[in-house]
Order: C-alpha cells, then structure tokens, then sequence
C-alpha cells in the first residue's frame, strides 16, 4: 500500500475524502504577484521603491528587463501546482525602447506584452494602480493631497487602470480583480484627520465614475494600519476602506499584514462573507510589522485557509500573495509561498469541518479540541505529495531553481 493510500484510510476514519479534497484544491485558483522577482521596481520610471513600503537585501539575479521577468516567472510557475493568475502593478507598463509613460497615460497597448505572456499560458491576469515610487507622490500624498493637480494626476491614473483591467478581462476571458491602496498619511499626529479623508473618498468616486462591467472586473479597496514614514496616521485606515466598500458596493480587500499586530484577519473572514458577495485577500507574512515576508505554512496562514474552506466561500474570495523578500532566491520565495498558501487550503480541506462544528454547537469542547489537535499531525504532507505528483510537479524544488540562478541568474 502506497503511502497515499494509507493516508487516505487515516482521513477517512474523521470522515474526510482526500480525494475530494485534492479535486477542490486543483480548482482553486491563486493570483501570484509579479513584483517579487524584482523587488517592486517595474519599468515605467524605474524609481526606488518608496511610498511607506520597503524591500531589503541585494540578493544576485534581480530581474532587470521584461523578458527576464517573464522568463523568472515562467520558471517559478512551473514549480507551482494549481490553477495560477499572474497580478501586474501598473509600474510593469512596458513601453517602446526610450518612451517614458506617464502612470495618468497608460493605455492597454503598454500591457499588450503582458497579455500576449497571459494567453499563451492560458491564465488570466489582476491587476494594481502604482500610486508610490514616483515623484508624483507629493509630501507621501496622492489621491488624498490637498494639491488638486497631484489629486487629479492620480485619479486620472486610476481611471486608465479600469479602463486596462477591462481591457485585460476581454482579452483573456477571464475576470480582471483591480485593487486599490494609496500611501497617503503622516508621520507624526496630524491637525487633520477628516480632510484627507473626505478628500480620498471624492477621489475615489470619481475614479468609480468610469464605466466598466462589473462582471469583468472586480474593484477592490485595501487598507493599512502605518508605513515608514506614515507611522502616525494612515488616511486608508481598515474602517474608512471597509465603509467605502460598502458604501460604493465593491469588493474589500485585506492585506493580514495592514492591521494591528494583535489583530488577525482569518477573526474577519466570517464577518466580512455575511455582508459581501466576494471578499479578497493578499496573503502575505508581517513580522512586527507589514514588512512582507515570504509566506509559512504558519499558524494564521492555516486560520484564513480554515476560514474560507468552512464557510463554503473557495469561489467568494479571491486569494492572492503579495510580499517581496530580497534577501534570498527571489524564485524560491515565489514558489516556497504560493505552495504554502495551497498547503494551507489543503489542511483546511483535509479537516472534517462539519463534524467540528457539530461539536461545538453542542458543546462538546473536549472533543473538539481533541480531535483538532490529532489532525495536526494527521498524514497531511502524503496527501500533498499526491496532489504534486498528479500536478506533475516536483516536489523537491531546489535543485531545480538553484540550477536556475546557476544557469540564468548569476548572469545578470
């Protein structure tokens, strides 16, 4: 007996099929940021990454060009089992050689590229307003400054960005998510709070105010709670965000990195699903701080798995990574991350949930807790490597991209 069949035999004695299990993860889909291969630079400008956001270490073979970002990508995809979508910024805009774009004049031409990459891998593609690393950010303001030039720069940003996400929706057949963060605030106590604040929801409305088809794409709105530099006051606070979302009937977003450090956002899934249609996620790893870190199959990775999974909502909420670490192979935090996002939503699958919530409504808390510490260590990894091998992707990835930095990266 092979040790998935053994397996198998185990998680059927808490009444779990594995194959139903396996059949639902190969359906969930992930949406992979482009910008950890290289750093959060893009090419429109080609500026340091700033705006409250920070990516350190010099690790060897940053990706410099389109081409080699896309051939990095290429290599941490084929790593990667499941369904995939690629998630560009707006600062991936690839012009003619010597044009300088204007983040206020993108067209869908400058992400034709992108689209072509998109199509002939079958994939769909999200997509992000850049509103940081550009002179343009004013006093670390934007759609919230009280500068109407620089206001209306960004609001002319956002609209092309609608106007690109449709455009990446009709091309691919697939639906475009367009999510929305400002670094707007202040490092020390402001005088104002309410200001930048009503001056951000105008700007919004009026980014809102360009038509699109909201069954092709999906805005949505994600907060923070501070920044370098904006320490003090955030004008995208998690209250302001949520209440636009609802207010305008779009899509909130949490980034588990953008609230407090006791704050956990699986606590907020089951509340966020009771008054969304969808709700969306950048799974990430904050230590201390939204700092980015390349996702663990850790403790709250597990919890948001668990909460998406029990409550029925894999086709509510869309998932999609976003950290950037420097300081190793950019490839292997690619991959080591999105697995263990998928790794997560298998242990989730993988738990008899009805069973659980059985107990608990009946208050049979002894039990509950009992059986739950069993399914941690429950045959989880003979489960995943079944997945992998049916995927027909490796399991032991190193070799593969050290042999990559050796062959590609070290080059550069």
């Amino acid at each position: 007996m092979s040790r998935y069949e053994t397996a198998k035999e185990i998680y059927a004695k808490y009444g779990v099929d594995t194959e139903k299990a396996i059949e639902k993860l190969k359906d969930v889909t992930i949406s992979i940021h482009c910008w950890q291969g290289d750093d959060v630079i893009g090419f429109d400008n080609r500026e340091s990454l700033s705006g409250g956001i920070q990516t350190t270490g010099n690790y060897l073979g940053k990706a410099n060009t389109p081409e080699e970002l896309m051939a990095d990508i290429d290599k941490a995809f084929s790593l990667i089992p499941g369904k995939k979508k690629l998630n560009l910024h707006a600062c991936y805009a690839i012009g003619e050689p010597g044009e300088k774009i204007e983040r206020n004049k993108i067209e869908p031409k400058h992400f034709k590229k992108w689209v072509e990459f998109a199509k002939e891998r079958n994939i769909g593609i999200d997509f992000n307003p850049t509103f940081f690393a550009h002179p343009k950010v004013k006093d670390n303001l934007t759609l919230s400054s009280p500068d109407e030039d620089t206001r209306n720069y960004w609001i002319e940003h956002g609209k092309a960005c609608i106007r690109i996400s449709e455009y990446f929706a009709n091309e691919t057949g697939i639906p475009c998510v367009m999510n929305i963060w400002i670094p707007d605030g202040y490092k020390d106590i402001p005088a104002d709070r309410m200001g930048p604040r009503a001056r951000f929801k105008d700007s919004l409305d009026k980014i809102l105010s360009e038509p699109y088809d909201k069954k092709k794409v999906y805005v949505t709105l994600e907060s923070k709670v501070f920044g370098i530099g904006l320490e003090s006051y955030t004008v995208g606070s998690g209250e302001f965000c949520l209440s636009y979302s609802n207010y305008k009937g779009i899509t909130p977003l949490m980034d588990n990195g953008h609230y407090h450090p006791t704050e956990v956002v699986s606590d907020k899934i089951s509340a966020l699903l009771l008054f969304n249609e969808n709700i969306a996620l950048h799974v990430t790893r904050p230590v201390r701080w939204d700092s980015d870190h390349v996702v663990l199959f850790d403790d709250e990775t597990r919890e948001i798995a668990k909460e998406i999974v029990r409550n029925d909502a894999l086709d509510r909420v869309f998932i999609a990574t976003d950290y950037f670490d420097a300081s190793i192979n950019r490839i292997s935090a690619w991959v080591t991350g999105v697995r263990n996002v998928q790794k997560a939503l298998l242990f989730a699958l993988l738990e008899p949930n009805k069973k659980l919530k059985e107990l608990q409504e009946q208050n049979r808390l002894t039990e509950l807790m009992v059986i739950s510490e069993d399914l941690k260590t429950a045959p989880m990894g003979d489960v995943w490597d079944e997945f992998l091998k049916r995927e027909n992707t490796k399991d032991n990835y190193i070799d593969e991209v050290l042999k990559y930095e050796k062959e590609v990266l070290v080059n550069r």
